[in-house]
């Protein structure tokens, strides 16, 4: 097993990152702490094969915790800043992961840790089933689709309901969104290509790296700018071709 220990200045933060560890088999959650400066004496106390660390720490940054620490441990960062992935490898550390952290590229990090850490041991792969399931006799009935999203809000298990047609235009910044209606925003940390796949498409399109816009809520086209009520959005070049071909073949 290799012992883990998940640091992160942000609660909410270190329990998505011990979850991870404890459904992965060849992981051992041996502690949590959002202090680097108890996660340093944890480590150098001893026991601690791999740290999962944050970079954005009060008092102690993960960088300066790599060079404090030196060789007592292997590292995988976790950050939301992807300008320090090279000062990072500079320090040797096993992976580089971006928040919001999927549990898929988490268990990449973590193969590549074992490697290093159990060089011996056969990779670790989800089983797989040697015999098929039984058909069922009818296929289920379709689920109905639902007419709305939940949004995460400002403070751990706070969830805004919001329905699809009050949306109309969705603006992302690196690893926030935020999403506009008419007497309301909403600021949600998640990334805008996440945000992409809960939409329905239609009514919603990509017209832009940084903006989702509602189809029903547009007022006008001009050259290459989309107008929402009084909201002008730009329509990127990547996205142009797509987006015209869209409202010429639907001209209603």
């Amino acid at each position: 097993m290799i012992r883990c220990l998940a640091v992160d200045d942000e609660a909410y933060a270190v329990k998505i990152i011990a979850d991870y560890i404890n459904k992965i088999p060849f992981l051992e959650l041996v502690g949590t702490t959002t202090s680097a400066i108890d996660a340093l004496g944890q480590v150098q106390q001893g026991g601690i094969d791999l740290v999962f660390l944050d970079i954005q720490m009060p008092d102690l940054t993960g960088i300066q915790f790599l060079k404090l620490c030196g060789s007592k441990c292997k590292v995988i960062l976790t950050t939301a800043y992807p300008e320090y992935a090279l000062e990072g490898y500079e320090h040797d550390v096993i992976d580089y992961l971006l928040k919001p952290v999927a549990f898929d590229r988490f268990f990449k990090a973590a193969q590549k840790a074992q490697v290093q850490l159990q060089p011996s041991a056969s990779p670790f792969r989800a089983p797989v089933a040697t015999t098929p399931l039984p058909a069922p006799e009818a296929p289920p009935l379709p689920a109905p689709q639902a007419d709305y999203m939940f949004i995460k809000g400002d403070s751990k298990n706070k969830f805004l309901k919001v329905s699809y047609d009050d949306i109309l235009y969705v603006e992302g910044l690196k690893n926030y969104v935020s999403v506009f209606m008419p007497q309301q925003r909403l600021v949600t940390y998640q990334t805008l290509r996440d945000l992409e796949t809960q939409l329905p498409q239609p009514p919603f399109y990509r017209v832009h790296k940084s903006y989702i816009i509602s189809l029903d809520k547009i007022r006008m086209v001009d050259g290459h700018t989309v107008y929402i009520q009084d909201q002008a959005i730009p329509i990127g070049e990547t996205y142009r071709d797509g987006f015209y071909k869209m409202i010429r073949e639907n001209p209603s």
